[in-house]
């Protein structure tokens, strides 16, 4: 059988000018975001601003990654230790560990065949009277029907903060992930749309959230020296009430990821181009289900997932075990045993009492998921399809 020889986890180089824009900040020593001379905006705020203007919203703070912006977004919309937070039941750790970070009661909600969130589960429970936020995952890039999403949550007066981290460049109906809930944060982090090894961003239109996110990331009095930020006037209360978490970006980030923003249309494009092959060799095997993709929906094919409806546990485990001996390495969220970066949410046991997710179960158990890497060309593409038809045969 052939076998695929590429990694799955090697990333394209930072582009030129942002490695030489980050040896100019190296050799001026003011890597601190804070740390400029008077009138000289730092790397850190002109990518807040050019964020903010790339997405389209008011304001953006670059953070030191994706999970500590989500936590500092809980808390800028009033969310408070006992609180209960809607949040997907399939996503990864550092979401429902956010939530328990900012001391809330993670309610997750089920997932459906397509891997987005469900409306109708979570109809039912945003009625509840103590449900008064929700933590949405736009996990592996899968965006919901986020029209209903946000009628049912305006609905039941739920705040919603989107979890942005897959859907950087992505959009529903025309408009961008990140600018339906009133806070969202996305992920600069290594196998991300943007790579700074770590790092996120709060983005928001709101005045009072993004004048407490600033406080709380760690600006001391300096909130004046932030480009994409509301007037000072809205920090005269919250400056004396809002503690310091200190979680900033640094220049030296900032540098290179500047460079990597003004391409990041162009790098969705060609994400999708390989998403495209490599889901039309996978669709021609009988016996895998591709999620369907609405018209309104534009996403970033980093990753693809793919079910396996028809197997038991005892063949999905041996065929994970043969695509990764042909180099093709899957994740697969039915796995009781978490792996990597990849866990159940019945592993996450600092929830106290798990719920019953029958849909999610069923869902998970025979879901597979495959990084799509830039690093990837459509030839790349085709030859991990036919390992995978060709496993999925021998052992299916």
């Amino acid at each position: 059988m052939i076998k695929f020889n590429k990694s799955f986890t090697q990333q394209e180089p930072i582009p030129e000018q942002g490695i030489e824009q980050a040896i100019a900040v190296m050799r001026s020593g003011r890597l601190h975001r804070y740390n400029s001379l008077a009138g000289e905006p730092t790397e850190t705020e002109l990518l807040e601003q050019e964020f903010a203007a790339y997405l389209g919203c008011r304001y953006s703070l670059a953070c030191a990654s994706g999970g500590y912006a989500l936590h500092i977004a809980m808390r800028t919309v009033g969310v408070q230790p006992g609180d209960k937070v809607l949040c997907n039941a399939f996503t990864l750790a550092p979401v429902p560990g956010a939530i328990n970070n900012a001391g809330a009661v993670p309610v997750l909600v089920e997932t459906t065949d397509d891997f987005t969130i469900d409306l109708d589960d979570l109809e039912l429970k945003a009625a509840a009277d103590d449900v008064h936020y929700l933590l949405l995952s736009h996990m592996r890039g899968h965006l919901a029907d986020m029209d209903r999403l946000m009628s049912i949550c305006e609905r039941h007066r739920i705040t919603v903060i989107e979890d942005c981290a897959h859907t950087m460049g992505a959009s529903w109906n025309g408009r961008k992930s990140g600018t339906f809930g009133r806070v969202a944060c996305f992920s600069a982090q290594t196998y991300k749309h943007i790579n700074s090894g770590e790092g996120g961003f709060l983005t928001t239109d709101d005045d009072e959230v993004m004048a407490r996110a600033i406080i709380y990331s760690g600006s001391y009095m300096l909130f004046e020296r932030h480009l994409a930020a509301p007037p000072k006037e809205a920090f005269a209360r919250i400056r004396f009430e809002t503690p310091n978490y200190s979680g900033r970006m640094d220049n030296l980030r900032a540098a290179i990821l500047r460079p990597q923003l003004k391409n990041l249309d162009e790098q969705c494009r060609r994400w999708n181009q390989l998403y495209n092959v490599t889901a039309e060799g996978l669709s021609q095997v009988a016996g895998i289900r591709l999620p369907v993709r609405p018209d309104a929906e534009y996403f970033v094919g980093s990753s693809i997932q793919f079910s396996l409806p028809d197997q038991n546990a005892a063949t999905i485990a041996r065929f994970i075990a043969r695509c990764e001996e042909q180099g093709v390495p899957l994740k697969w969220f039915g796995d009781a045993d978490p792996k990597g970066y990849t866990s159940r949410y019945d592993s996450w046991q600092y929830l106290g009492h798990m719920p019953e997710l029958p849909k999610t179960q069923r869902v998970l158990a025979t879901m597979c998921d495959m990084r799509l890497p830039l690093t990837f060309d459509e030839a790349d593409c085709r030859l991990i399809t036919r390992i995978i038809a060709e496993v999925f045969e021998e052992v299916c």
